[in-house]
């Protein structure tokens, strides 16, 4: 995955949504993601025990330039690890939390 750009897994629908779980399994494998630019987990029940698990890898993730994780169950102490972790992202112009 280490020229993945662009990574869209918002309203994943039919009640299958990734939860904290589906994002643990996904954080294993956005660590080679070095160029990853956009990242969309819109609508994902993701939770801050997801955050948690999420926020590992984004700081690897110096590239990323948009991040949305609106409409999840974020609450003050997942958007705090977010804001912790994308301190670093240099590159970082959007970040969607709302509806959370």
């Amino acid at each position: 995955c280490k020229a993945l750009v662009h990574l869209d897994l918002a309203f994943n629908w039919n009640y299958k949504r990734l939860g904290p779980e589906g994002v643990g399994m996904l954080a294993e494998v956005l660590g080679g993601c070095k160029a990853l630019a956009h990242l969309g987990l819109m609508s994902n029940d993701i939770s801050d025990e997801g955050v948690g698990l999420l926020t590992e890898v984004l700081s690897e993730c110096k590239a990323l330039t948009r991040l949305d994780m609106s409409r999840n169950t974020i609450g003050a102490e997942g958007a705090g690890m977010i804001a912790a972790v994308l301190a670093d992202c240099k590159l970082m112009a959007r970040i969607d939390l709302n509806s959370n």
